[in-house]
């Protein structure tokens, strides 16, 4: 039993870093992209994050723009695990994550042919992800060990929750220069500064008037770190085709833990012992990168009221340090497809759509019940109001349709999970853009 009650807590060791990193990058920074989503090779103030070399296409002037996001997301786990062909611990597990309000800030100046622009956001995470029940790998190593020690289901009972939270605030600045009258090239970068933090427990014990602890786990850590981000980028106007490059180089960063309380009791074994938790002693050094990201997007004005565009996104997900080095895993980087339209109705009024496919090279290896991807497709829709020659007022909404990943491990002989991973989103915007 001691062996694997310590397996078990040696899970949360293992698998809890990755909420630290994912292979996701928010790139939901202007309404503009809830509404249309491909804004890689737009010409106009989202383009200081979506396509900043196409800034210096702009007219000349000064350009602010604000915008608010929320974010709403459940994660479940539709966990059946099987001891032999007696017991079956079947249950789904149901994680809320949510984010009232993300905030992002535009800025671009334009005089001749040079740009200077600027961006602040969350550039990945965002939000807040409770599981109130805990999750399956620790109750189901719970419910193995009870079994090897022939103590029935309703001899013990367990008790466990999990919270994880990740932000990374990002900083861009840059400017950009038209070389002719089709051709600009830009050069920034991005400070990245993240925080998060992960707080839970698990206690498992004997029944009885006056129940005895056999396992109790006790984590309340927090991260922080940071890392700057090189960007590259060109735009080329070529009749009524406007092409927008970038490429954001690797992020090297790393998250130094800032650890409350980190504790483990497992009944009968001495707490000298090497600590399974000791990844989250105070001062630990874990690798959080943010993979590189190479953005190429084709726009073609149909009508000089009616533009369409194509975008592709691969995320170089594999060269990118994560904790327990669980991006070797990786079959491959995500690859992304995004299509957008967008139709001046009037002077007043342009109404938009977009679609777009993520693809990631996820395999059983890199999935965990506290990290984990689902391909997926979403659709934006939303206007863009001229409230006069200054002010334009943006609206979208952005919903996500996941794909159901599902796992099947034989565990031991005997002992085997059969789990089900599924996932929501929808995000609703509205921002506001100003020239000067």
């Amino acid at each position: 039993m001691r062996k694997i009650l310590l397996t078990s807590v040696v899970c949360l060791a293992c698998v809890m870093p990755i909420l630290a990193g994912g292979v996701l990058t928010n790139t939901n920074q202007h309404v503009s992209f809830l509404r249309m989503v491909a804004r890689g090779a737009s010409i106009g103030i989202s383009g200081a994050y979506y396509n900043p070399a196409g800034t210096a296409f702009m007219n000349d002037g000064i350009y602010l723009s604000f915008n608010g996001q929320s974010v709403y997301q459940t994660r479940t786990i539709d966990s059946k695990f099987m001891l032999g062909t007696d017991m079956d611990f079947s249950h789904k597990y149901k994680g809320k994550a949510s984010a009232p309000f993300l905030p992002n800030v535009m800025a671009a100046y334009k005089k001749g042919n040079l740009a200077f622009s600027g961006s602040f956001g969350i550039i990945g995470g965002g939000g807040k992800a409770s599981f109130n029940e805990g999750l399956p790998m620790f109750s189901n190593a719970v419910h193995a060990a009870m079994a090897m020690q022939k103590i029935p289901p309703k001899a013990y009972s367990i008790n466990s929750s999990l919270d994880g939270s990740q932000m990374i605030w990002g900083l861009q600045m840059g400017a950009a220069y038209k070389f002719n009258d089709w051709l600009s090239g830009y050069a920034g970068g991005r400070m990245n500064y993240f925080t998060g933090g992960y707080e839970g427990f698990l206690q498992a014990s004997l029944r009885g008037k006056n129940p005895v602890e056999v396992v109790g786990i006790d984590l309340d850590c927090t991260q922080t770190g940071w890392g700057l981000t090189p960007i590259l980028g060109l735009d080329a106007k070529l009749g009524k085709f406007n092409i927008g490059l970038k490429y954001e180089f690797i992020t090297k960063m790393n998250i130094e833990n800032k650890t409350k309380k980190s504790e483990y009791r497992i009944k009968g074994v001495p707490q000298d012992i090497n600590s399974p938790l000791a990844a989250y002693k105070d001062g630990v050094n874990t690798p959080n990168d943010i993979p590189a990201l190479l953005s190429a997007a084709v726009q073609y004005s149909i009508l000089p009221s009616l533009r369409a565009s194509v975008e592709y996104h691969y995320y170089f997900d594999k060269q990118a340090g994560m904790a327990q080095d669980k991006q070797k895993s990786l079959d491959r980087g995500t690859i992304e497809y995004l299509a957008g339209i967008e139709w001046d109705v009037t002077k007043i009024l342009t109404i938009s759509a977009g679609y777009q496919n993520t693809n990631y090279g996820q395999t059983d290896g890199f999935q965990s019940d506290t990290s984990f991807s689902c391909d997926s497709y979403s659709i934006g829709l939303g206007a863009e109001v001229k409230l006069n020659k200054h002010l334009n007022l943006n609206v979208g909404y952005f919903w996500t349709n996941y794909s159901d990943y599902k796992m099947k491990a034989q565990i031991a002989k005997n002992i085997a999970s059969d789990n089900t991973y599924s996932r929501t989103n929808k995000v609703f915007g509205l921002g506001i853009d100003y020239k000067f």
